[in-house]
């Protein structure tokens, strides 16, 4: 380590890292030509305008994001034994939140892990690593986890679209063993079947945990309609609450049975529907047939994945809502969450409220609510408090 590369922050940028966050930009580092020379995802040291070290961590000169705070000793070797340190204090949290190994391991900057997520299904780990400078730290990272985890497979999910801005070709590999389909998880009591390789993201959505175990009690002895639902966390878990009928939608095929075969597991088969299509279309036709439910759940993918989506994106929301509150009875709930990091909670709220008003409808907000506690946010950035959940009850 004591080779690597100095970067220097230009005069005055250098107060926010020393408070804590971990990001430094392109323009706030002296972009001279011995930094613009540094390969993507190089390590180096990142020194105030006086040469003064604030830490070692991952650099790009082809983004915003250049600098990525690893540690803030700035002597700090980064290698297998680093990475394993980090992993063994983001399992010391979820064995201390969880009895059983189903989680997020990893949440990015928030585990002091940037560009890294790490899901965990019993004994395969799903990581997605989105950054150069992971991207470079991989095979350490690959033993690191071999060595925490003793997994019995690896999945690297690496197709997400961070990859293409850091400049990195997608794909998704089997790192280690085998994964020949579908793998179990359990979750609030419940069993659910996740695809580690051809599923949406690492293959479960682990944050809306907390939010499912929330509304499946409202359901009962009711109608339930879960939209988006991809693996059907939010119906299942209400028909096994006691909902009397459970109708989950989700366009994809992959993913209805991936709820099927949940349904089946929980006993709970003969009480759940599973309907493939368009969730704006599927609510129209619900509404024109008249149908009722006590509950509707809408767990939409990010409408607003960049800034300049956001008031398209507002609008889906409003529209979503418009189209969902129509069809819950009188006294029962909506759940609607946004996952796009750019909207604000009170955005949602606004949108949220909106659109129940203009489908003549009234009544309050019951709760607020985030990811689970597996998603820790850190504390100077916004982006990691990406989740946002409503439940309103309806008049």
């Amino acid at each position: 380590m004591t080779n690597l590369s100095r970067l220097f922050l230009n005069a005055g940028a250098d107060r926010r890292l020393r408070h804590g966050h971990p990001w430094a930009y392109s323009n706030e580092i002296r972009m001279d030509a011995a930094a613009k020379a540094l390969p993507a995802g190089s390590l180096a040291r990142l020194c105030r305008v006086d040469g003064k070290p604030l830490g070692v961590g991952t650099f790009n000169p082809h983004v915003l994001i250049a600098f990525r705070m690893l540690s803030e000793n700035a002597d700090a070797a980064i290698d297998e034994g680093f990475l394993a340190g980090r992993l063994r204090r983001a399992l010391a949290l979820r064995e201390r939140l969880y009895d059983e190994p189903f989680y997020r391991l990893v949440h990015a900057e928030s585990d002091g892990l940037p560009g890294l997520i790490v899901d965990r299904f019993g004994d395969v780990a799903v990581l997605q690593v989105n950054t150069a400078g992971m991207e470079a730290l991989s095979p350490s990272l690959l033993a690191a986890v071999d060595a925490v985890l003793k997994p019995r497979a690896v999945v690297l999910r690496n197709d997400t679209p961070a990859r293409q801005a850091e400049g990195l070709e997608a794909y998704v590999k089997v790192a280690k063993g085998d994964v020949a389909g579908p793998v179990e998880l359990r979750e609030n009591g419940l069993v659910f079947f996740a695809d580690p390789v051809a599923g949406q993201k690492t293959g479960w959505f682990f944050d809306q945990r907390d939010n499912r175990a929330f509304v499946a009690p409202l359901a009962k002895g009711r109608r339930m309609l879960d939209v988006y639902s991809y693996g059907g966390g939010f119906g299942i878990a209400a028909a096994a609450a006691g909902a009397t009928e459970a109708v989950i939608v989700d366009s994809s095929e992959g993913a209805l049975d991936l709820v099927r075969r949940a349904a089946q597991a929980n006993g709970v088969a003969g009480r759940c529907k599973p309907v493939r299509g368009d969730a704006y279309r599927e609510l129209e036709r619900l509404a024109a047939a008249g149908e009722r439910f006590g509950v509707v759940a809408c767990d939409p993918p990010a409408f607003v994945k960049s800034r300049k989506d956001l008031k398209a994106g507002l609008k889906g929301y409003r529209k979503l809502a418009g189209l969902a509150a129509p069809l819950i009875e009188p006294g029962g709930f909506l759940f609607l969450a946004s996952c796009s990091h750019n909207v604000a909670p009170a955005e949602l709220l606004d949108e949220a409220a909106a659109g129940i008003g203009r489908a003549g409808r009234s009544g309050r907000l019951i709760r607020q609510a985030g990811a689970a506690p597996d998603h820790p946010v850190h504390p100077h950035l916004p982006e990691t408090a990406y989740l946002k959940a409503l439940v309103f009850q309806l008049d």
